[in-house]
């Protein structure tokens, strides 16, 4: 072989090596602007957070999503059956299990009522539990949403169905698919931020709020209240900050001979994430500082600054979008009440856990609201599934009440963002079986909330691997009747 092959062989290497060292995000964003007309998405490079106009009204311009990883039991929250009391300990009717596949559940369960108090508030007169003292206070400003239904009945799949549109991993989550529609209004902040209070992943893992094929500037950045605000943001120790300018100035200057010598646009987006790292080393930090917030602030959240609290994170949640940040991420650990103990038991345990989420999420709504901020921020709370009108099988003869999984039917709370509130859309049945009025799938959801950002879920696409996605994948209908 001549020198004159060889050099042409090295040259194709490098850029073949430096191609698939861009992964999948320089693949996807290549493809983004090659298709750029069939989702009326027109996305800079090098700037690829910048607000972008919505192809239908807009009726929120962010989103607070809380996730109760696990899925709250529904039928004793907001799901009020006096039919279920009554017949509370008989065997289920074989025409609603016969056929059914349950989690932890066979043989014949015993239906079970709940150990809760219910009463109606506000002028809606929306019933709910005594475990919510302080969301029933705001039941006029609340919308729910009591037909929803899921197609899958373990937590993970349906958690990333719930967010991806599918229940397999690697598709983009919905945070990604906002963010990828509308670019961010802060620029010195992610546009799409995960807080999690547990210290426990989502079930769905990081694919929960991850960017799939889109580029991965989209994906969810998730913050921490407690330690390092971003993991590997912080300057080394022992590098001044003139350095790691020096360093990312040099690192720029490499990318952009390589974004001219290949022409991957990936690569420039790559240039913006790292400017905006070091920009976020002074705006992140200052953002998830609660201590900058005053006293009664912190007393209404009940929210201890150093802490990594539910009460924390929905604090944060409403500093990042303050700030301008586009979609916020929260998933709070230990929902998932099979009565296996006493902190997974209806009774107490439901009261004690709920005591943790009760006050900070009722007073994110209502400091969202007094700073003129809940009209056009759309908060939603939920699970990723429902919960048994009967016992679970693991726990029929101990002295803790639990509940199955149930996809057939459950409920989500959602308020602000041009909702109706005081308002409940659909009903299951009067034993909590099904669906009985209005049912809502998950992939409706998702068309919706897509609806009140201004986007039209059937248009925001993206070309992978020789076809158009979109977040509800082939289905999804908005529902119109919770808009107001």
């Amino acid at each position: 072989m001549n020198l004159h092959n060889q050099i042409l062989q090295q040259k194709t290497r490098r850029q073949f090596l430096g191609t698939g060292q861009l992964g999948l995000g320089g693949i996807a964003l290549a493809s983004l602007l090659k298709n750029q007309a069939a989702a009326d998405i027109l996305i800079d490079p090098t700037r690829p957070q910048q607000p972008r106009r919505t192809n239908t009204p807009a009726r929120a311009k962010r989103v607070i999503y809380l996730h109760m990883t696990g899925s709250p039991p529904h039928l004793d929250l907001f799901d009020y059956k006096p039919q279920l009391q009554k017949r509370d300990g008989e065997n289920c009717p074989d025409e609603f299990i016969k056929g059914k596949r349950f989690a932890f559940t066979s043989g014949v369960p015993k239906l079970m009522g709940t150990p809760h108090q219910f009463k109606q508030h506000g002028q809606s007169g929306a019933l709910l539990s005594d475990a919510l003292p302080h969301l029933s206070k705001l039941a006029d400003e609340l919308t729910f949403i009591k037909s929803m239904t899921t197609d899958q009945f373990n937590h993970a799949p349906a958690e990333l169905l719930l967010y991806t549109g599918s229940p397999i991993a690697g598709r983009p989550s919905m945070g990604s698919w906002v963010t990828y529609g509308l670019g961010s209004e802060n620029q010195d902040l992610p546009g799409f931020v995960a807080l999690i209070s547990s210290g426990v992943q989502p079930n769905g893992g990081k694919n929960s709020f991850g960017s799939g094929f889109l580029p991965s500037v989209f994906q969810g950045v998730q913050c921490r209240s407690k330690g390092d605000p971003v993991l590997y943001v912080s300057d080394p120790k022992g590098l001044p900050r003139h350095l790691r300018r020096a360093g990312l100035d040099t690192l720029n200057e490499l990318n952009r001979i390589q974004a001219a010598e290949l022409g991957s646009p990936e690569t420039l987006t790559r240039i913006a994430q790292y400017e905006m790292a070091f920009r976020m080393q002074t705006s992140v930090p200052e953002v998830m500082d609660i201590t900058k917030e005053p006293k009664h602030v912190l007393e209404a959240y009940g929210a201890k600054p150093g802490g990594a609290s539910l009460a924390n994170n929905c604090l944060l949640a409403r500093r990042l979008v303050e700030k301008g940040v586009r979609f916020v991420h929260l998933f709070d650990w230990g929902w998932d009440f099979h009565g296996t103990g006493g902190d997974t038991a209806l009774g107490n345990g439901l009261t004690k856990k709920c005591a943790t989420m009760d006050k900070p999420v009722a007073a994110l709504i209502r400091d969202l609201k007094q700073r003129g901020l809940l009209e056009d921020t759309l908060v939603v709370w939920g699970g990723e599934f429902g919960r048994t009108p009967f016992r679970e099988g693991r726990t029929a003869r101990g002295k803790n009440l639990g509940r199955d999984h149930y996809p057939d039917v459950f409920t989500m709370m959602l308020a602000g963002g041009g909702l109706k509130g005081g308002y409940t859309h659909g009903s299951s049945d009067e034993l909590g079986f099904k669906v009985a009025t209005d049912k809502v799938h998950v992939h409706d959801l998702q068309a919706t909330i897509l609806h009140l950002l201004g986007l039209d879920h059937e248009r925001l696409t993206f070309k992978f691997q020789g076809r158009q996605y979109r977040l509800t994948d082939v289905h999804g209908h908005v529902v119109n009747d919770i808009i107001a």
